[in-house]
Order: C-alpha cells, then structure tokens, then sequence
C-alpha cells in the first residue's frame, strides 16, 4: 500500500474509532484525531474516567464496525450552518475550531487541527460514518471494510490544543497497518522499544536524571552520561575541523531585536523563553537557535570575496518553551545544544560546500551504524505566506539544491511543506536498529537571511554582494542524539562511546591490590575503567557489571596477577575470550582510536 493511501486508511481508522466511542459514550465530546507515525490519535471528553478495559472494549466495538461495511459520506457545509450543526450535537471542541476558522482563517491553526476542519472560511467539510458525523477535511476510504488491521494501543492525557489552561481530555492511541502480519511486526519491535527506552535504561546505566527543584526538560548529567554527551559533541566538532569550520562562543541570551531581523520573533516567539532584566526595559530572550547571532560574527567586519567561505560552528545552550505535555526524556528539552554550524559563501562555492559536509554527516552516521536515506525538504506551495522571501527566492534556491543532489548522484524523496522558513534542506533521516527513522542532520539553502540582515561582500569588480548562508548540522542535538543512541544500542554503547570500557572484578580482597595495579597500567593508557572492590562473590561482581552493560569484565585472580592469559567476558557474548594483556590493551586501544 503506496504512504497516501495508508495515511487515508488511517485517518479513516481515527474516524471509525470516534464513530465506536460515539456508540458507547453518547455524551463523549470530540476533539482531534489526526494521523501520526504508524496511526492516528484522538483526543476525546469522556463522561467518566475510562481505563485499558474500556479501551479494549472501543477496539472491539469498532472492529464490530468494520464488519458492517459503514460507508465514509461526505458533506460540504456553509461554515454557520457547520457551527449550529455541532453545537445542538453538544460538541464545543468542534464548535471552538470552526469559530476559529472563521475569525482568523487557516494561517494560525496546528496542522492536527487543519486535518480535523480543512475547509475554508466560507464552507467545510463532514463525513458520516453509519450514525456518527465529524468534522474533516478528508479524505477517507470508501468503505470501513476497506480498513486494515489495526489496534488502540494506550491511554493518555492531552490538553485541549495543547494548553494547559485547557481542559485535560483523554487520548487515545491506535495504530494501523494494512496486513495483519505488518501490524504483528510493529508491535514486536515496539516490544523491543520499550526494553531499550532511554528513560529506563538511562537511569539503569545512570547517565542522566531530573529534578523536580531545577525543573522539567532540564537534564542534568552524571559524570558517566556527561561523558558520553561530550565524546558525541567532541566527534562531532573533530569532523567539522576537518572541513575548515571553527567553533565560536555566543551569548545563551539576547535582544528581541536580533529576533525580529531574523524573521523568528513573528515565527517562534511562543516558543522562545523571555527573561527579565532588573534594569532595562528592553525584551530579552534565552535563543532557541544560533544562526540569528552568527551572522553578527560575520558582520562584526568588511568582508571580500577573497575572504569567503566562512564557517563557524557553535555548542552553545539553546532554550524552548516546550510544553509540559510534549516533553520526553532527552528526546525533547527546554535546555539542549546543537552541532550547530553556519557558513557564508559565493554562489559559485555552494556546490563544494554542500559536498563536504554531506561527506562528514555520511561518515559520522556510519561510525555510529545508522543507515540513512536522504529527503529533499521543500516550502509548502500552497502556504507560502508561512516562508520567508518570494517565489524568484525559492525556485532558485530550491532548483539548485535539487541539482547539486542529482550532480552527485544522491538518491532522495521531495517533501513539501519540511523546508526550514526561510530556505529549502537536505535531511538525513536516520535508521536504528529497530528501523525506527529520527531526522537529526541537516544542510539548508538560505538566501533570505543574510538579506535581512545587510550582510555583504566585496566581489572582485568592487561591488557589493549578499552572500549565501548555509545552515548544517551534523548529528543535531548531542542531547536528542544520545537518547536515539541509548535505544539504538540498547545501553551496550561501542567500546569507544562506553563511559565504562573495561571492568575489573577481585576474586578476593587479597587480589584487590594487585588488581588496582592492573587498572591504573590501562587508565594511563587512556582506557576507561572500573572496579568492583565489594566484599561479594564473584558471580554477583559480574552480574552487576553485566548489567551496567560494560563491554569486558575481567576477573583477576591468582593466574592473572602472576601473567597469565586473561579471561575476558565480552559483553553480549557467552563465550569467554581467552587473551594475553598486552593482546588485550592493543585490541582495546584500537577499538577506542578507530571507533569501532
């Protein structure tokens, strides 16, 4: 089943499900129930609390549904008569977002509620499923029979548009596939999910917590996770050095001002944290991006052509105003950094620009065993007043990014409606081992900012020209990227990324000396170590260590202090690897210098 066709099935699915509660729940009112990865949502005012065997029983009825071949019906409504047709229905959710459409058109709408209405101010959509009738935009199937297999997999709480000065309504999760043997699959590898969640194996390895006293979605590390977020962020930073990029240093706070050049105070003010001054009256906002202040490093001086390209990078705090309900572990912060890393050039240089930093983004995502395909991010043709700049902007930019991508024989998929706001990119999407896909690198085409903000060069005839901004990044947030990692490798990090490489475990006290010896040869060598000194058997040593997934345990004992082979218990494999020392240190060293 082609991706459009199985988003209508599940949009369809979303409408049968609300068409199920709608039997069961005759007061229950509607909000939204849109698709999303693998499924759809809907967030529904229940008339009591309803729990994991209830929604057990809206499956069934609406598999009971399916069976009676209910046809999607389709309706165009004058928008009044909309809102007096859902308001004698008791439903003010849908009446709330047709009164909104009204007043204040499409343009301010979250796309989950454009699904819902779509429409225009004049006339909107409906469609009846059996005895129920909901507000949509389409399309549907023609038929529920033409539904695949699907299930309601969960339970949660929503704010009404996601404030929390709304109401908190009940949503419920499903997903849907077009063969029963897709869906089987999926909620396997969900299983697997839940294993490697990075909140759960996070605080098992001891990376990372939360405190209530500092405030959510701001991490704070341990010294173990603290190390691997900068071994990610010192990658990362070794691979840019070698195209010629240098880090700078910028404020984690600045003037509204900056913001409204750049275009993303009207664009993101509501998600930028404002902070206060005890004596200025000025507005101040923590930043949520670099690129704004970077351009100011650029124009801090006259530049020529001669002194293009110029590439800066940055590992500065940012701050979001998330919303509580939208925060997730690592996954989503309000305090987070990026491989963040711009670059000025001529047009002549864009090509070659675009081409080295593909290179490091390829490499650094094979290092890390992630597979990878590439999407054309394009702006939405039919919403543009959403993008900065006009149609002669964004043709050429687009078209030469399309072109440079087929020069170098790139595979890709286009993407309206994922270009940044104000130029199109390149995404890397990801692929874990569970073959999940994570958007984390990114290379965009922006001619619209140096624009804004006056930025020129000195071209060699004399005259004055605007450069070209390139916008990258090569494995984004080392935060939001460490998270995936944690999932991707289930906690047992590579040998290079491990905050623990090697652990020693005494068989007894009288061993513990010479075992400290031992460690302390290795530590100077720059492997990373630990050791279990407790009072403990030896099994219950390395059961600990086995679990703290640390990739070689070493038990020293008699023969291992007198300079025998060692026995080495590699973690994930139940064979024991028999070694000598000096074996054992060049295998490791060369794990740890050729990150393998």
């Amino acid at each position: 089943m082609e991706q459009q066709q199985l988003e209508t099935m599940r949009h369809s699915c979303a409408h049968l499900v609300a068409a199920a509660v709608a039997e069961l729940y005759p007061t229950a009112k509607f909000g939204v129930g849109p698709i999303v990865d693998n499924g759809f949502y809907y967030d529904i005012e229940f008339p009591a609390n309803i729990n994991e065997d209830d929604l057990l029983n809206i499956e069934k009825k609406a598999k009971h549904l399916v069976k009676q071949n209910l046809h999607y019906i389709r309706k165009e409504m004058p928008i009044d008569e909309a809102i007096n047709f859902f308001d004698n229905l008791g439903q003010n959710y849908k009446v709330e977002l047709l009164k909104d459409l009204k007043e204040r058109g499409t343009t301010k709408m979250k796309e989950e509620e454009l699904q819902d209405v779509g429409g225009s101010v004049e006339n909107v959509s409906v469609y009846e499923t059996g005895k129920f009738t909901d507000l949509c935009r389409g399309p549907h199937l023609e038929s529920t029979k033409d539904i695949g297999a699907f299930k309601l997999v969960k339970l949660a709480g929503a704010y009404w548009r996601g404030s929390e000065k709304n109401k908190m309504l009940t949503r419920i999760y499903g997903v849907a596939f077009a063969t029963q043997e897709e869906l089987d699959n999926y909620l396997k590898m969900v299983e697997e999910a839940e294993k490697r969640d990075h909140r759960k194996v996070g605080k098992e390895l001891e990376l990372f917590i939360f405190s209530d006293l500092i405030g959510p979605g701001l991490p704070i590390y341990t010294p173990k996770g603290a190390l691997v977020r900068q071994m990610i962020v010192d990658y990362s930073n070794e691979l840019q050095k070698k195209i010629g990029y240098k880090v700078v240093h910028t404020p984690n706070m600045n003037k509204a001002e900056l913001f409204k050049v750049s275009g993303h105070y009207d664009k993101y003010k509501e998600d930028m944290i404002m902070v206060k001054s005890h004596y200025s009256d000025e507005e101040y906002f923590l930043k949520p991006m670099n690129c704004p202040q970077h351009t100011q490093v650029y124009a801090a001086k006259i530049r020529s052509y001669k002194d293009l390209p110029i590439r800066i990078a940055d590992f500065a705090n940012l701050y979001r105003d998330e919303r509580p309900g939208e925060l997730n572990g690592l996954s989503r912060l309000r305090c987070f950094s990026q491989d963040d890393g711009h670059c000025f050039c001529r047009e002549d240089q864009i090509e070659e620009e675009f081409s080295s930093v593909l290179n490091i983004i390829e490499t650094a995502l094979q290092t890390y065993g992630m597979k990878y395909w590439v999407r054309l991010s394009l702006r939405d043709p039919n919403q543009k007043e959403k993008y900065l700049g006009g149609d002669e902007i964004w043709g050429k930019a687009e078209s030469m990014l399309e072109n440079i991508l087929k020069t170098k024989n790139v595979s890709y998929k286009k993407a309206e409606g994922e270009a940044a706001f104000y130029g199109p990119k390149m995404d890397l999407i990801a692929q874990d081992v569970l073959g999940r896909e994570w958007q984390i690198s990114t290379i965009q085409l922006d001619f619209n900012m140096p624009v804004r903000f006056g930025l020129t060069y000195v071209d060699k005839d004399g005259q004055e020209k605007n450069p070209v901004m390139i916008h990258r990044a090569i494995v984004g947030s080392p935060e939001r990227f460490m998270s995936i990692l944690i999932e991707h490798y289930g906690g047992a990090f590579p040998v290079w990324l491990a905050p623990v490489q090697v652990h020693f475990a005494p068989v007894s006290e009288k061993h513990l000396e010479g075992t400290v010896a031992l460690a302390n040869e290795l530590e100077e060598l720059g492997i990373r170590i630990s050791i279990d000194a407790d009072d403990e058997t030896v099994g219950k040593k390395v059961r600990k260590a086995a679990g703290l997934k640390i990739p070689y345990i070493i038990i020293v004992g008699d023969k291992e202090l007198s300079g025998e082979d060692w026995t080495v218990r590699v973690h994930g494999v139940e064979e024991q690897l028999k070694i000598s020392k000096k074996d054992f240190v060049e295998k490791v060293l060369g794990q740890i210098k050729g990150r393998n």
